[in-house]
C-alpha cells in the first residue's frame, strides 16, 4: 500500500458539486470510504453540495455514474466500492469493468471521476484502506476531489474563448 500521495490540497471557498456514487455490498468498508471522504470534505470544500446515491455492487456504479453524469452536471464525481477476491476470477473481472467504465466516462463527459473502487485481496486489506486512520482512501478520494476541481476551474478559465472549447 502506497504511502506516497500528493499533498493536501487547499480549501476551496466557492460552492462545487460532488456526486458519490457507492456500492451497498460490503457496506462496513465502504461506509468508511463514506465517513472519511464526508469529513476530509468538510475541511477542504465547505461549500459543497454533496449528493450520494447508494447501488447494490460494484458492478451497478458505472450504470449510476452515467446517469448522474448526463443528468446533474457535477464538477466530480467520487465511485466508492470494495470489492474482495474469492476463489474464483469474478472479482478480477467486476473490478476490470467498472475501472473501464470509469475511465471512459470520465474522458466522455469531461468530468473528474475519482474511482476508489477498491479490489483487494481479503478483509484485512480492506480494513487497512478503508477503516484505517494512517491511510483511509475515503479521505484521499475527498483531496483528489478537491484537486481536480480545482485544477479544471483553473483551465477551464484559461481556455475561455478558445475556439472549439465552448462547454467544455
Amino acid at each position: 500500500m502506497s504511502k506516497h500521495a500528493p499533498t493536501r490540497p487547499r480549501p476551496i471557498q466557492e460552492p462545487v458539486s460532488i456526486a458519490i456514487v457507492a456500492s451497498l455490498y460490503n457496506n462496513t468498508f465502504v461506509q468508511g470510504l463514506l465517513d472519511a471522504a464526508r469529513e476530509e470534505l468538510e475541511t477542504l470544500a465547505p461549500h459543497a453540495e454533496l449528493t450520494v446515491y447508494r447501488v447494490p455492487g460494484a458492478f451497478e456504479i458505472p450504470v449510476c455514474a452515467e446517469l448522474v453524469l448526463k443528468s446533474t452536471k457535477p464538477d466530480v464525481l467520487i465511485a466508492f466500492g470494495v470489492i474482495i477476491r474469492g476463489s474464483t476470477e469474478h472479482a478480477d473481472l467486476v473490478g476490470e469493468s467498472v475501472t473501464d467504465a470509469l475511465q471512459q466516462m470520465a474522458v466522455r463527459h469531461l468530468v473528474p471521476v475519482i474511482h476508489e473502487v477498491l479490489l483487494v485481496n481479503n478483509e484485512q486489506q480492506a480494513e487497512q484502506r478503508c477503516l484505517g486512520q494512517e491511510i483511509n482512501r475515503g479521505a484521499e478520494a475527498a483531496q483528489t476531489a478537491v484537486n481536480m476541481v480545482s485544477l479544471f476551474r483553473k483551465m477551464r478559465a484559461s481556455f475561455a474563448g478558445t475556439p472549439g472549447l465552448e462547454g467544455a
